[in-house]
């Protein structure tokens, strides 16, 4: 993925929703590791499974990951309700991921028999609860420069990979932009852009106008 979140960030505990896993199995996201492009914090999301009082109970995922073994039993348990990125530019968004979702760490070893270096990592496996942030300020990184101009404030919406961006299409403003895009370069070599951004998942096109 092409977005991130830097340390630097200022929100409610309020405004964060624990209630969703993403919407992937254990064995998609230990692919998606392996290929070098992990589901990353700062994806904008949306609901693919809502949340009711008749389906939330735990439920087990079947295989139990990438490393299940024919003819026996693992029981791991996940949420029922689910999140999935936006897919559609401009689409309304329901929030942003605060955490990682993995299954292996930076050696391939599986985080579901190390859930301490999970946590210390800020990650949670496929089928967990990742938690949601609805509004709040935070130093995000994304691959394309969002704002060009010393003052900021430009509006951002969501892209077809659940990146923020700038094109409206027939979403709702979810964030402003702070101050100006930084290029950096990241540990891999790449260019990025650091933005500060207010987000504000609103309910109503204009909440934030």
């Amino acid at each position: 993925m092409a977005h991130d979140l830097r340390p630097f960030r200022d929100y409610d505990e309020k405004d964060v929703i624990n209630l969703y896993a993403y919407d992937k199995t254990p064995a998609q996201i230990a692919t998606l590791d392996d290929a070098g492009t992990p589901v990353t914090k700062g994806m904008l999301v949306k609901i693919s499974t809502g949340w009711s009082t008749s389906n939330n109970d735990l439920a087990m995922l079947e295989g139990a990951g990438a490393n299940s073994v024919a003819n026996t039993v693992s029981q791991r348990y996940g949420v029922n309700a689910n999140v999935i990125n936006c897919g559609v530019a401009g689409e309304p968004v329901f929030g942003m991921t605060l955490h990682d979702v993995r299954e292996k760490d930076e050696n391939g070893e599986l985080l579901k028999f190390n859930p301490r270096k999970a946590a210390e990592m800020q990650v949670v496996l496929a089928g967990q609860a990742v938690p949601i942030i609805r509004r709040g300020t935070f130093l995000y990184e994304g691959a394309a420069d969002i704002d060009g101009s010393a003052e900021g404030w430009t509006a951002l919406y969501t892209d077809a990979n659940g990146d923020l961006s700038t094109t409206a299409g027939a979403g709702n403003i979810i964030a402003r932009t702070l101050g100006a895009s930084v290029s950096t370069t990241n540990a891999a070599g790449d260019s990025v852009y650091h933005t500060l951004i207010l987000l504000d998942c609103a309910l109503h096109a204009d909440a934030i106008e």
